[in-house]
């Protein structure tokens, strides 16, 4: 007799709900986009309300669309984008809006902290950069620009944790996510008053939630729950993950020998290492959701998040295509960016609509347009722009490890052979996609499972769960023509970066 799995994910674009057999297959989903509110540049906020709302739609659908009892489904578990700010108030209603990981208006905190040696100080203990778009990063903007805010807060969440506690009740802070905020000191596991000291936050301590690992127990499906979401009261509500380690597990990645590419909204790009990466040369260093392994990360908000809000802005004449001929819009996208190939267009794009890999106040741009270029070769240009803007990434990463035999690609671009291709060919190695739509709910549905007691560990369950898909070789003509348009963007990104300290930001 099959055993079922819900699994929510809550990413920059969409939430979804899937549910899964204990072999990894989708029985039925749901998805819900929930608006971005941005009342300046730099701020991307959503409405915490409409974001449980969405949440408990999605899953009510997903639950009926199953077509199974509500209490045949064993577990659920959650996952979300990391970094971003959720303030729960002392009220029982939301704090302020949530927001995003994209957000960038503390960049003046990361900034100060860089230059004071504060960062260089708490980093024996944080093992990672402070970002912009962190909670501690955010807290002190709140600190200084909106105390009161933070007056009226009861607890400090991360987005899935915020899900979770709206399906049970019960606060709790789940280790990946919040290994990866700066609230966390890596060497002890523990929340650290002295390290939040450190970043002038040290009166938030007391509304950190308590620490639970992944695969705990972390409360039930609550009878108000139940009634929005179709879910049985009492259904064991697992810790969750952070959605990078999520799709790390649902991708097998479950040892050292594979990278993990993750071209979503944000570019992730990660590995599973015993030792964290303490020479400053990486992003980030978190708690993994295997015990005893850190996740060596390098990560930006330069991904396929650009490819969709070019999609928007540019192609409604190709979004018309597309419905006329009945095809899916991506797939169709995906067709006409490979009808350039690799040497048919020169154009740099910097994929920065929403930050940029180290500089928070850079800009998108393409170089090197021309009267002639067409959309087509455009759109190459915003294939190959971001898969540039991962290879930073990768490169960091690389200078720390032996190359792997593999890596394992998800997100947006995975869905797409042409873009899945040009990633193995500038990466120069062996990139596999997996045989499942909705990476993200998939880890959770594996978490769920161990939480459930069907499998022993998440080893296990991603061996059961997981099926390798498409397997993309690099071109060796295509990997000579990638590597001098890598130096083009490498050349074009450094040449830009002494201007953005002075450019304008346009304010509501």
């Amino acid at each position: 007799m099959s055993e079922y799995f819900l699994g929510v994910d809550n990413g920059g674009t969409l939430i979804k709900a899937v549910v899964f057999d204990e072999r990894g297959n989708a029985i039925a989903g749901a998805s819900r986009k929930v608006p971005v509110i941005t009342p300046q540049s730099g701020y991307f906020e959503r409405d915490m309300d409409v974001l449980w709302k969405a949440n408990y739609e999605a899953i009510a659908e997903a639950v009926k669309s199953s077509a199974l009892p509500s209490k045949k489904i064993r577990g659920v578990a959650c996952a979300g984008h990391g970094k971003g700010l959720y303030l729960w108030g002392r009220d029982g209603k939301p704090a302020y809006n949530g927001i995003m990981s994209t957000d960038s208006r503390a960049w003046e905190y990361a900034e100060r902290w860089a230059q004071d040696g504060t960062a260089d100080r708490v980093f024996e203990k944080n093992y990672q950069r402070v970002l912009a778009s962190q909670p501690v990063s955010l807290l002190r903007w709140f600190k200084d620009i909106k105390p009161e805010v933070l007056e009226r807060t009861k607890w400090i969440f991360e987005a899935k944790d915020y899900i979770r506690f709206r399906l049970t009740g019960e606060p709790y802070a789940e280790i990946t996510d919040y290994s990866g905020a700066n609230l966390l000191n890596l060497r002890d596991c523990r929340f650290d008053a002295d390290l939040l000291s450190e970043f002038g936050l040290r009166d938030v301590f007391g509304k950190l939630p308590p620490l639970k690992y992944s695969t705990d127990l972390c409360g039930c499906v609550s009878a108000e729950a139940a009634a929005v979401t179709g879910l049985e009261p009492g259904t064991p509500v697992a810790g969750g993950m952070f959605d990078i380690d999520a799709c790390a597990l649902a991708l097998d990645v479950v040892d050292e020998q594979k990278l993990c590419v993750i071209a979503g909204t944000w570019s992730i790009n990660e590995f599973l290492s015993r030792k964290p990466v303490l020479n400053h040369s990486v992003m980030m260093n978190s708690l993994s959701f295997l015990p005893g392994y850190y996740l060596v990360e390098e990560c930006s908000p330069t991904s396929a998040g650009n490819n969709e809000w070019f999609i928007n802005l540019f192609l409604d004449t190709e979004k018309e295509e597309a419905r006329v001929k009945g095809i899916d819009l991506y797939e169709y996208v995906s067709r006409l960016a490979s009808e350039t190939p690799p040497d048919g267009q020169t154009i740099v794009f910097l994929p920065y609509i929403y930050g940029a890999n180290y500089n928070p106040k850079a800009k998108a741009c393409f170089i090197g347009l021309e009267a002639s270029h067409t959309r087509k070769q455009i759109l190459r240009a915003v294939f190959e722009g971001i898969v540039f803007c991962h290879m930073v990434h990768v490169e960091k990463l690389l200078s720390n490890r032996e190359d792997p035999n593999i890596i394992r690609l998800a997100g947006g671009a995975a869905k797409s052979a042409v873009w899945a291709q040009i990633f193995a060919d500038v990466f120069n190695c062996p990139v596999e996609t997996v045989y499942a739509t909705e990476l993200g709910a998939l880890g959770c549905a594996m978490v769920a499972s161990v939480t459930a007691g069907i499998y022993p560990n998440l080893r296990d369950a991603a061996a059961k769960m997981t099926k390798v898909g498409a397997r993309y070789e690099p071109n060796p003509n295509s990997v000579e023509i990638y590597r001098k348009k890598y130096k083009m963007y490498l050349a074009a990104s450094a040449a830009l970066e002494k201007y953005w300290s002075d450019f304008p930001t346009v304010t509501a």
